[in-house]
């Protein structure tokens, strides 16, 4: 392993274990009192700032230039918010039967989230893949996700989620209206922005373990861990596994059939496949009741840690395949 792939995972792994670190304190210390609303505030300013941020950061110019590969975007679009769901509603006679119907609530509802920022162009980037593609990809599903989300919820999820036109303005306001503001100040902020990485990886993490701790506390005060068992959690763990599994597999096949390019078939797997913790978390904490939220972000936290591991070996295995086409090529 190279110098350059142990910091990878160094980088992966100082992460997981915050996450994890987040949870235990959650578990240990929750939120009580006059520091709820103040953990719930802390965390909408730092999601406000986040999203701002990755409106700000993604270049204009990749954005229009990939528009055009409108096939690519349109497999992309379908495999976040077609595949899952109906892979979610495959799995619903397992509700109560072998998954915790809180759990596969969760499940559900990650079925319907949009794809990552950050991963999924990170990943696209190590396999060599179209990035300007996976910069488009990420835009887009992010912002179809402040429609689709919510609506797809509502249809998987009618008696458990509060859809209402004031939880579609809550996420509007705390997601779509900072990412477009951002990206108009794109020209301004880009440049500053991508020299000062520690500090957008600082609120990008930070927003995300503030949430998880806020919606995790008030599940742990509620009751989770008396419903909610080892054995569930290792059956979670599972659930994640073969989903992605599947999902990397009809893409990798959808890719082949339509004999995608090597690049771009590297696109559609790697922004196909994720979902995003960082919208995750606020939309869970606005469409269902307090109490029950941070059981419902438990399966998109754990798929999370699911696909960085993952994405992580399959990415490297495009990659070693980019360089022997490349050396083949050469010779």
């Amino acid at each position: 392993m190279t110098k350059t792939s142990r910091l990878a995972w160094l980088k992966i792994d100082r992460f997981t274990l915050m996450l994890l670190g987040t949870l235990l304190l959650a578990s240990l210390l929750p939120a009580r009192g006059d520091l709820v609303p103040a953990v719930d505030l802390l965390g909408r300013i730092l999601i406000i700032a986040l999203f701002f941020i990755h409106g700000a950061r993604i270049p204009r110019a990749a954005i229009v230039g990939a528009v055009g590969q409108w096939k690519l975007q349109l497999l992309i679009l379908l495999a976040t918010f077609a595949l899952f769901p109906l892979i979610g509603i495959a799995m619903m006679p397992l509700s109560g039967l072998i998954i915790a119907p809180t759990l596969f609530t969760g499940i559900l509802f990650l079925c319907c989230l949009p794809s990552t920022v950050q991963s999924s162009i990170a990943l696209t980037s190590i396999a060599r893949g179209n990035v300007p593609a996976a910069v488009c990809a990420a835009a887009a599903s992010n912002l179809a996700g402040v429609l689709f989300t919510p609506l797809l919820t509502g249809l998987l999820l009618a008696s458990s989620a509060a859809i209402s036109m004031e939880s579609v303005w809550t996420i509007i306001g705390l997601i779509l209206v900072p990412f477009a503001v951002g990206q108009a100040l794109h020209p301004l902020l880009g440049g500053w922005l991508g020299r000062h990485k520690l500090l957008t990886t600082f609120i990008d993490r930070g927003a995300i373990l503030v949430m998880v701790y806020g919606a995790f506390g008030k599940a742990v005060t509620g009751g989770l861990w008396q419903s909610i068992s080892g054995v569930d959690l290792a059956i979670l763990f599972v659930a994640c596994l073969l989903i992605l599994a599947l999902v990397f597999g009809v893409l990798s096949l959808i890719a082949r059939l339509g004999k995608l390019a090597r690049p771009d078939e590297a696109t559609l797997v790697f922004c196909g496949s994720v979902k995003s913790l960082a919208t995750g978390v606020p939309m869970a904490n606005v469409l269902f009741p307090a109490a029950t939220a941070g059981a419902i972000v438990l399966p998109v936290m754990m798929f999370h840690i699911v696909q960085l591991v993952t994405g992580a070996f399959l990415a490297r295995a495009y990659e070693r395949r980019a360089v022997a086409a490349e050396a083949a090529g050469a010779s």
